[in-house]
């Protein structure tokens, strides 16, 4: 099975469409995500839905918007608490992360590879079969 992030942006905005997402689709979340780190020195998050797989199981779509807002545990903020609702409504809580920034790997594709392997040491997405 084929896991990869879909990025729908890095802005404040993004986090709408992201909302909107788990929204539409509360039955094919499996998990709610926020990463934190800092970016440009300044305390960020990054918010994910992994999705359930596609019905053949071939594919598994996580969708984030990459530090595209405060950490909420720094300074709360209503676009966290919108993703908090809508992982609650689908019967899910939001895990927690701490990790290095994007700005840290020279690509994006890297940096999705190192998530890819903080979720599959804490057993939040399944190995490859």
């Amino acid at each position: 099975m084929r896991q990869k992030f879909i990025e729908l942006g890095e802005g404040y905005t993004d986090i709408y469409e992201l909302v909107e997402i788990g929204t539409q689709m509360k039955d094919r979340i499996e998990h709610a995500l926020a990463f934190y780190s800092e970016k440009n020195g300044l305390p960020a998050a990054s918010l994910a839905f992994i999705m359930k797989p596609t019905t053949e199981q071939k594919f598994q779509p996580i969708y984030i918007c990459r530090e595209g807002i405060p950490n909420p545990h720094e300074k709360p903020n209503k676009r966290f608490e919108m993703f908090k609702t809508t992982a609650e409504e689908a019967g899910k809580f939001v895990v927690e992360f701490t990790v290095k920034p994007s700005t840290l790997f020279p690509e994006t594709e890297l940096y999705y590879n190192y998530l890819i392997g903080i979720l599959r040491t804490n057993k939040i997405l399944k190995p490859l079969r």
